[in-house]
């Protein structure tokens, strides 16, 4: 077994998207800030309404999937096809965009924090024209898988732990998703096996962790995809 060691690290930049929401993008900020299957990778967070309540008004996607994280917060996605789903606190939606889809996605809270993440996954050539979809994801419907002191929010994939192997909430796609928000308790460590012929990238988006591979042992920067290196796990560390 081979721990994933720590490869480029992409800091998020702020900028703004949709009707004037504030953001911080790593992926996708220039079109060599990549990482195949991973388009874009998008965090919003501010408990300032100016920053968020203008929304994403409709627009037209095609050709990927948009994976939608709600930390805090309240937002309403409606589409052509007549899909409509409430994104709260803890819940993801997940839309394949295939040969294409015009959505929007609307702050429904006038006060308070607004927080998460939007992810991009590319879809392979033979998918791109497949009819588009939608699935709203409520926070019960994903595990939580408790790991000594600290708890995986297996939003996508499979993890094994032990004897034991753990299905999250979307199980299936070409691109063999595996998204888990981490959420360690202060100096415990977890080591989390991730099939080598995958992509990996870790965003710590809050606190303090490090990297353990080999004999290194490197800090993951805040507000940063830190992507990965080859191997069949990480082992990550928290401060």
């Amino acid at each position: 077994m081979t721990a994933r060691n720590l490869q480029r690290i992409i800091p998020a930049l702020e900028t703004s998207d949709g009707a004037g929401v504030r953001i911080r993008r790593s992926l996708g900020q220039t079109q060599q800030a990549r990482m195949d299957p991973f388009l874009m990778l998008d965090e919003f967070g501010s408990d300032q309404a100016s920053d968020y309540i203008a929304g994403f008004p409709a627009h037209p996607h095609r050709g990927f999937e948009t994976v939608t994280y709600m930390i805090d917060g309240h937002m309403l996605h409606e589409d052509h096809l007549g899909n409509r789903g409430d994104l709260r606190t803890g819940g993801v939606q997940w839309m394949t965009a295939g040969r294409g889809i015009v959505h929007s996605e609307m702050p429904q809270q006038e006060s308070g924090l607004m927080r998460g993440f939007q992810l991009w996954l590319n879809l392979p050539a033979a998918e791109k024209m497949k009819p588009a979809g939608y699935r709203d994801i409520q926070p019960e419907e994903i595990p939580a898988i408790s790991i000594a002191d600290s708890t995986v929010r297996l939003i996508a994939g499979e993890l094994t732990i032990g004897d034991q192997t753990h299905t999250g909430a979307v199980s299936s796609g070409s691109t063999r998703p595996l998204y888990a928000d981490l959420q360690l308790a202060a100096g415990s460590r977890i080591e989390l096996p991730v099939a080598k012929e995958l992509s990996a990238l870790l965003y710590l988006y809050e606190g303090e962790a490090d990297l353990l591979a080999a004999d290194e042992q490197k800090p993951l920067p805040l507000h940063a995809a830190s992507l990965l290196g080859e191997g069949d796990r990480a082992v990550i560390e928290a401060g």
